[in-house]
């Protein structure tokens, strides 16, 4: 995306918009959906003249206005759907996982969300034919479970046909059956994948940023970002902030930072995948006793919630509990040796 002349905008001089683009505000669509208060610190401004910037980049992106139910489902013509390469799951979702969304997957420990996370950074890659979006990822890792390894084995377990397209798009010369060219492939799809550690809730929500410069930066490549993953969502935010006194602190950040997840996806037409922990709640009689954590706050925010369980050895049972359209369903997958499988 070329840098919008931010100077144009009331009150914004050479000075602010130096300040603006350093911050990540370097288009009238960041500056469209940004609150006045982030934008006075930001630029070092008041926050009337926030507020005038903030409208008056709004009245240049063309954000913010009615528009018909028509127009919406024009738009939404647009919207993605990224394969999890198991049909059943497919159908679950109404035919993958949609950009423009948040979609949460939550589970027990060893229950396949790192295995999903891993499965979509290469799905995304795959051309819209078959079922990817020709786009690269962007991975923020903050329970330190990417593998690169993974990675390779999930690709050269991809199926024939989707392994030989996946040759062309990456311009990998060579059959499926040459070791030289199928290493070539691995590699040009790990460098499509940009992985960040995040140390703490703090460094976290900064990743989320610098995911949102990323996007833009490859916004007109051939190979735009069209997936933000978070491997673990929750995991920092748990550990930091215990105890009751401390939940509100925790649900304000875990607000922002879903909010700025929420940006990329509608801002650079990316899915956004966020894994969840879950906890016992010792007060369920019947069924399931784990739920997940985020509160009310990422189940307001998240538009797909998908629960992961174990099952009887490689099996995992995949539900999902709550979509806007779509009717609750569950699905059976296999965690193998070279991705995630159907039945």
């Amino acid at each position: 995306m070329p840098e919008a002349d931010l100077e144009e905008l009331p009150g914004v001089g050479p000075a602010t918009a130096e300040k603006l683009r350093e911050n990540g505000f370097d288009s009238f669509q960041s500056l469209a959906v940004a609150n006045s208060a982030e934008l006075s610190n930001t630029a070092d401004v008041g926050e009337s003249t926030a507020v005038d910037v903030i409208q008056a980049a709004r009245d240049a992106a063309d954000v913010g206005g009615f528009e018909t139910g028509a127009t919406v489902l024009e738009r939404r013509e647009k919207i993605g759907k990224l394969t999890w390469n198991i049909p059943e799951i497919d159908d679950l979702l109404g035919g993958g996982v949609e950009t423009q969304s948040i979609t949460e997957v939550y589970g027990e420990f060893g229950a396949g969300k790192s295995q999903v996370t891993h499965q979509l950074a290469v799905n995304v890659q795959l051309p819209s034919e078959h079922g990817g979006l020709h786009g690269r990822a962007v991975f923020i890792d903050s329970e330190d479970t990417f593998r690169p390894e993974r990675i390779d084995d999930m690709v050269r377990g991809l199926p024939e046909e989707k392994l030989e397209a996946s040759m062309e798009a990456h311009g990998v010369e060579g059959s499926i059956d040459d070791e030289e060219a199928l290493t070539e492939l691995v590699q040009s799809f790990l460098d499509k994948i940009h992985v960040a550690k995040g140390f703490n809730s703090n460094h976290q929500m900064l990743l989320a940023e610098k995911a949102k410069e990323i996007a833009g930066e490859h916004e007109d490549d051939d190979w735009p970002v069209r997936l933000l993953a978070v491997d673990s969502l929750t995991a920092h935010f748990r550990a930091e902030y215990v105890g009751r006194g401390e939940l509100a602190d925790r649900q304000q950040k875990l607000n922002k930072h879903l909010h700025d997840l929420e940006k990329v996806g509608n801002l650079y037409n990316a899915a956004v995948l966020v894994t969840n922990q879950v906890q016992s709640n010792p007060d369920s009689f019947f069924g399931d006793p784990t739920k997940p954590i985020g509160g009310n706050i990422l189940g307001h925010k998240s538009t797909f919630r998908m629960y992961l369980r174990k099952s009887k050895n490689d099996k995992r049972i995949v539900k999902l509990v709550d979509a806007p359209n779509l009717a609750d369903g569950e699905a059976v997958m296999r965690v193998q040796d070279g991705g995630l499988r159907p039945e």
